[in-house]
């Protein structure tokens, strides 16, 4: 696995509102050391962050768009991750008609497998993003486990989430180990449980208890291309908890 760690911009979204906004985002986050990105959660076009990004010497290894965009606007999707000069297309999560019933979660398979065939030929990847839900059954068996078996290992690949995994119900590392080179890239996201809270919540890496070695080793044996830090809500800054997260990881061999 790259050894750049990388910023998934969602954690930095209401930064990253204005042209403006974002040359500062991408100052912030070179200077705490990041040197990968995932762009997500921006109204910005990609031919407007390109120069920014590469002012920064900031490398988009993936981007997250809509359902919508990927089933209506797939060639401006292609044409987004290229200026970007990302290779993997994500996807953040399922459209709603997808994740109630196993027709509407059919239709969603079939359509991935469409669309992941035009972006293959276009010479970039399609990457599905976890969330818990995928964990849900139908007929005794996850959707994550239908949409892994009933799509092309060459052509659909996943996003994973260690938080999400956890709170899903499965074990991250054996999961990462299981799935292999399906997974491209992954989300380092913490999960930890306030005093008195019944229920976890997002943290920094390095502040919940996950298994930080045992999930980076699972990176490296799985081959999975990149990991970047993500925390959908904070507690602190934003950028604060970015910078924790990477010191951490910094500790544990990343740059």
């Amino acid at each position: 696995m790259d050894r750049r760690i990388g910023a998934q911009y969602y954690t930095l979204r209401d930064a990253i509102t204005t042209i403006e906004k974002f040359e500062m985002t991408c100052r912030k986050v070179s200077e705490i050391g990041y040197k990968l990105v995932q762009i997500s959660g921006t109204p910005l076009k990609a031919t407007d962050m390109k120069p920014i990004l590469d002012k920064y010497n900031l490398e988009v290894v993936t981007s997250h768009r809509g359902y919508d965009d990927f089933k209506n606007n797939l060639k401006d999707v292609i044409e987004y991750n290229k200026i970007l000069g990302s290779e993997l297309c994500g996807l953040g999560c399922m459209p709603e008609y997808a994740r109630t019933n196993l027709e509407g979660f059919e239709k969603f398979v079939k359509e991935i497998n469409a669309i992941a065939k035009v972006i293959r030929a276009e010479g970039l990847y399609f990457g599905y993003h976890n969330h818990a839900l995928e964990f849900a059954k139908f007929e005794g068996k996850t959707m994550m486990e239908r949409l892994i078996e009933e799509t092309a290992s060459e052509e659909v690949y996943l996003i994973a989430d260690t938080y999400w995994l956890q709170v899903g119900g499965v074990n991250p590392a054996k999961f990462i180990r299981n799935l292999g080179k399906r997974i491209m890239a992954i989300h380092f996201k913490d999960c930890a449980v306030a005093p008195g809270a019944f229920e976890c919540e997002m943290a920094e890496v390095g502040e919940g208890n996950l298994d930080w070695d045992d999930i980076i080793a699972a990176c490296d044996e799985a081959g999975v291309k990149w990991a970047l830090v993500e925390q959908d809500t904070c507690k602190r800054d934003p950028f604060e908890s970015m910078k924790i997260s990477y010191d951490y990881l910094v500790q544990k061999g990343f740059c």
